[in-house]
């Protein structure tokens, strides 16, 4: 139950940062800049483009704040080989997944935590077609995940291990902004 509660809360994040940086460029404000002060020294404290990735491959007895901490342009240098080390021990028969990677350049995209978002096509974290677009409200990332992991070439193998078996939010999204559904 808590980790559905974290996934919602990181949704929220997402939502409130996407509805507050516009990717639109009609935002009829006629041009108008506000002045930002980016002056001051900070320290980025975590980061979850992809639920469970560093749960999951974050090595045990390594910190998990250390990976929340590391920047993106240096996630893949560091993490990459604990990371397959990790995806061969969870899966020794890996291969490729259905995105046709092998154990090197999965645990590439894996090891470096951003979110992609597309400005002109579908937004969706895997739909059978689109990639890592973005992600969407009613994406299922677990189960795209665990599919990745372990489904093998076609996404078909260790049929088990592909689902987690929440096959939507427990209330429905709303149809108007911020899209989230009803507090409990």
């Amino acid at each position: 139950m808590s980790t559905i509660k974290n996934i919602k809360l990181m949704t929220l994040a997402l939502v409130s940062a996407v509805g507050a940086v516009s990717c639109d460029k009609n935002d009829n404000n006629d041009n108008a800049t506000a002045a930002v002060d980016f002056s001051g020294t900070y320290t980025q404290q975590d980061q979850m483009g992809r639920p469970a990735i560093n749960t999951v491959f974050v090595a045990s007895g390594q910190p998990k704040d250390d990976f929340n901490g590391t920047i993106p342009s240096e996630m893949g240098a560091k993490y990459r080989s604990v990371f397959k080390t990790r995806l061969l021990a969870l899966n020794s028969g890996y291969t490729t997944n259905a995105l046709t990677l092998n154990a090197d350049a999965f645990t590439g995209v894996l090891a470096t935590d951003v979110l992609g978002v597309s400005t002109t096509g579908k937004t969706t974290f895997f739909d059978g077609t689109n990639v890592l677009t973005g992600r969407a409200l009613g994406d299922d990332v677990i189960d795209t995940e665990l599919l990745l992991i372990f489904g093998g070439p076609n996404g078909t193998a260790n049929a088990g291990l592909t689902k987690d078996n929440v096959n939507k939010n427990d209330k429905d999204f709303t149809a108007a902004f911020p899209y989230l559904a009803t507090a409990w």
